[in-house]
């Protein structure tokens, strides 16, 4: 065992104690949080606008304070991009994380000196607790990979900006530079596939331990691999044992993934955002992601079915419950002020606090008033893919209201790596799914408003053409799963020749 693998351990298990610590006591934690994010702000435009210095409880706040989105808080956002200082949090922030919003066009979400090192410290502890879980060290004398945007930053009134990944890429500690691929150069490419061509280079011939990012891009990555070598990932990197990724549910690719390297390797799910680093994994054996109760950042969760209501119930850590859907707000050490975020979550375990991402509040399809999500889809697919073998690359659903005859229908576009026997027995077995987890969408196929899902095939490499063709190819970008629309289906019909 190296010198490195022997630190790692002993940091590792200091890290695990103090997780521990704080995770006993999760209310107490949260409470401590909440505490210190209104001292530091109450002097602050935001905090004297909505009375920070008489807020004496989460009651208070709950009242001055009203749950908003990007488009929301985007006049007093605007003003800190003007360059004016102590507007959502004191002074400046370090960074802007650009990201492209689908309704606010260009978001900026801040990055302070008090919210930076929490995403630092994410990735790091994530890492670390499954060293102290599994007590394996070895990959870290090897290389490691994360499929990231540019590093390139740009200035805006005196503030860096960039996306978050690229950003992040400038913290990489100094004990992990020397692991650390791709190299300056070629992470600073541009076009996503010619940085993927220029990364296959530079990882070919070295000893990759760790691989990481979001799982439709890295399967692109892998797969052009397969093309170049033409051998299994895993032949090709031997000591490959660990997969970290996040943005959207890895099993539907699981089995492709298996397929390419050859054999099954252990995987670390995050939950990272331009606005917080909110979970990860720390059990391989339990299902979920431990919520960051510590990290600079109170929570608040309000039960899906309920958000779109005049007033529906804010709820805090305590209150929340197993197995249901929820809407997570937050506010943060960076100025986000019980901003929605846009996710769904729900709770696998309350000691400790873990969650799954079940999908987003805008992402969902219910045209018929059946309110099916990304979790309830993406469920039936990985239950779909181990009964009848076979791989999918990518999918999205879609409403069909209007067919040409019949009653109307959900959707599905999927892109096959390897079909199944029977597309017809595939969709009465995905109908059948979906059906069990949604009574809404059950009683609409018994009350025969809609009938069973139907399935459309689509050519290879078609959702790899519908991002490029819409500037989102590769990065942090990512197919929604759902829509209540049909503006992403219709263009991948015009993809198909």
């Amino acid at each position: 065992m190296s010198l490195k693998s022997i630190a790692a351990k002993i940091f590792a298990n200091y890290i695990k104690h103090q997780t521990n610590r704080w995770a006993a006591q999760p209310v107490v934690t949260q409470q401590k949080v909440f505490q210190q994010l209104l001292k530091q702000a109450k002097d602050t435009k935001f905090g004297r606008d909505h009375y920070f210095s008489k807020i004496n409880s989460f009651k208070d706040f709950a009242q001055q304070v009203p749950v908003r989105d990007y488009e929301d808080l985007k006049p007093y956002i605007n003003r800190v991009v003007e360059g004016e200082e102590s507007i959502l949090w004191p002074g400046k922030p370090l960074y802007f994380a650009k990201t492209s919003g689908t309704t606010s066009g260009a978001k900026y979400i801040p990055l302070t000196k008090e919210s930076m090192p929490t995403h630092i410290n994410g990735a790091r502890n994530a890492i670390l607790n499954y060293i102290s879980a599994t007590g394996k060290t070895d990959f870290v004398d090897g290389k490691m990979i994360f499929l990231q945007g540019s590093p390139k930053l740009t200035s805006k009134n005196g503030i860096q900006l960039g996306r978050l990944s690229g950003i992040v890429a400038h913290f990489v500690p100094s004990y992990l530079q020397k692991n650390r691929l791709p190299s300056l150069e070629t992470n600073c490419i541009e076009d996503w596939e010619d940085k993927v061509e220029a990364i296959i280079e530079e990882t070919l011939p070295e000893n990759m331990t760790v691989i990481s990012g979001i799982p439709s891009w890295v399967q692109m990555y892998f797969e052009r691999i397969y093309q170049k070598a033409g051998k299994k990932v895993g032949e090709i990197f031997p000591n490959f044992n660990l997969f970290i990724y996040g943005g959207v549910n890895f099993e539907p690719y699981r089995a492709k993934f298996e397929n390419l390297i050859g054999r099954k390797v252990d995987s670390i799910e995050l939950f990272p955002a331009s606005e917080g680093f909110f979970a990860y994994q720390d059990q391989q054996d339990q299902k979920g992601m431990l919520l960051r109760l510590d990290a600079g950042i109170f929570y608040e969760f309000i039960k899906a079915d309920e958000f779109f209501n005049e007033n529906p119930k804010r709820l805090t850590i305590g209150e929340v419950e197993k197995d249901v859907n929820y809407v997570m707000i937050i506010s943060t050490n960076a100025g986000l002020w019980a901003y929605n975020l846009g996710d769904t979550v729900m709770f696998t375990s309350l000691k400790p606090y873990r969650l799954i991402v079940s999908g987003r509040i805008k992402h969902f399809t219910s045209a018929f008033g059946e309110h099916v999500i990304a979790k309830e889809v993406e469920a039936a697919m990985g239950e779909a893919t181990k009964k009848f073998k076979f791989q999918v690359a990518e999918f999205t659903v879609a409403p069909q209201i209007d067919p040409e005859e019949g009653l109307p229908y959900h959707e599905w576009f999927i892109e096959f790596e390897k079909e199944p026997n029977s597309l017809e027995e595939l969709s009465l077995f995905l109908d059948k799914s979906l059906q069990a987890q949604n009574s809404y969408y059950k009683d609409l196929i018994i009350g025969k408003i809609l009938k069973p899902l139907k399935i459309t095939s689509v050519q290879k490499n078609s959702f790899q053409e519908y991002m490029k063709s819409i500037g989102k190819l590769g990065g942090q970008n990512k197919i929604p799963r759902l829509a209540n629309d049909r503006k992403i289906v219709t263009a991948l019909e015009k993809l198909q020749k």
